[in-house]
């Protein structure tokens, strides 16, 4: 029977999406066939995670299922796959402890691997996902050229996809991922018999990782060894990208506390572009960026989320640049309306002046409407300080009056 192109995208509307890079087409089809995706981890330095690691165990927090999976070998991108739940996550580590910044031997852990990655090698692999052809991997990669040309105005990140093992990027880029593929493989989708799918045996290999898994919180993410290892005795936490990683974390396990400062909301991601393209090592970047869906309305969006984050003592001058991304959010995202947007400023703590000079940094003027416009102000900005707690592990978020 054949399928409309209509109705595949009908079908797999609304999602994340993640683009994995691979060094081979041995790998692409190692990863399918096991349904199952690993970045390769350099060994820590001295007992400390470096700061990339961090950033790489905030993206794999932020993992949900449904979210879908790309592949990027040599300038083609192969899809579509979508994350799936093994147990009761799509994300896991991948033996127990590999979270923490220690080098262990493979005899040790051989036995509690979930999956293995070029055998003793598979040391370096610490944390995975789970996922499932969405509706199937494609045997032909689309050159990235086309994909970049197909819908010029949804492919924000992607440009700025370079020296990175894998990006998250929002719905709306996703789709037009989705978009170009399905329509370059429309033939094989009215053939389903057509050997340009890759194939895969990632139930079984799924059943393996569940069996090992078994309820066993030993193989569940954790931001522990990231805060105890570089938290100074006043609690403060010494990388900006592991205060990242926490919150981003502390949300998506659903932390009451955390909850009650940020709120909760449908996608989250870390370091997103917030400037005009230009070199990448010149782009600014927001720590933290999100957004909420109206409640049974997806995919309509209500607010957007902006958070900027400082290790140490907040400053005016921080202030500032935070309010630059809300303008750049308003201008990108937000259809010129600042009520859509939430911000944060986090850190240790807040001079004197940034206090001093807050109300007068954030506040903006806007008009809402046409006929009749309406003159509007916003000034929807928190102020939250953080400090570790022993006694759970986590950070502990706390709102400046």
């Amino acid at each position: 029977m054949k399928t409309s192109l209509n109705t595949l995208i009908a079908n797999f509307l609304e999602m994340a999406g993640y683009l994995f890079s691979l060094d081979s087409n041995e790998s692409l089809i190692s990863s399918i066939q096991k349904g199952v995706y690993s970045t390769r981890i350099k060994d820590p330095s001295n007992g400390i995670w470096r700061i990339n690691v961090e950033g790489t165990f905030a993206d794999y927090c932020s993992m949900r299922e449904g979210d879908n999976v790309y592949f990027f070998i040599k300038r083609k991108i192969y899809g579509i796959g979508i994350l799936t739940n093994v147990g009761l996550d799509c994300k896991y580590l991948n033996y127990p402890l590999s979270n923490n910044p220690i080098v262990q031997t493979y005899e040790n852990v051989e036995g509690n691997i979930l999956a293995t990655f070029e055998g003793i090698n598979s040391l370096h692999y610490r944390f995975i996902c789970t996922f499932k052809p969405s509706p199937f991997f494609f045997n032909n990669g689309i050159d990235m050229d086309e994909l970049l040309s197909s819908s010029p105005s949804q492919f924000k990140i992607l440009r700025a996809f370079h020296k990175l093992s894998f990006i998250k990027f929002s719905d709306d880029e996703n789709q037009a991922f989705k978009n170009i593929i399905l329509r370059r493989n429309l033939s094989n989708l009215e053939n389903t018999n057509n050997p340009n799918f890759l194939t895969s045996n990632f139930v079984e290999f799924h059943q393996e990782i569940a069996s090992k898994i078994n309820n066993n919180s030993s193989y569940s993410l954790s931001i522990e060894p990231f805060l105890s290892t570089i938290q100074e005795r006043n609690g403060q936490i010494r990388h900006e990208m592991a205060v990242e990683a926490a919150l981003i974390y502390q949300l998506s396990i659903q932390d009451n506390q955390t909850l009650t400062i940020f709120g909760n909301w449908d996608y989250l991601s870390h370091q997103v572009i917030a400037s005009p393209f230009k070199p990448i090592d010149y782009m600014d970047k927001m720590d933290v960026f999100g957004y909420r869906y109206i409640i049974n309305q997806k995919p309509t969006i209500s607010h957007y989320l902006v958070i900027e984050i400082k290790k140490g003592q907040v400053t005016s001058d921080d202030l500032i640049q935070l309010m630059k991304y809300v303008d750049w959010v308003k201008n990108e995202y937000a259809f010129s309306d600042y009520s859509m947007i939430e911000a944060f400023m986090i850190g240790y703590s807040f001079t004197h002046e940034a206090l001093a000079s807050f109300s007068n940094i954030i506040e903006r003027k806007y008009i809402q409407g046409a006929r009749p416009s309406i003159p509007s102000e916003w000034n929807n900005v928190k102020l939250v300080t953080y400090a570790f707690n022993e006694g759970n592990n986590l950070l502990e978020f706390h709102l400046v009056s």
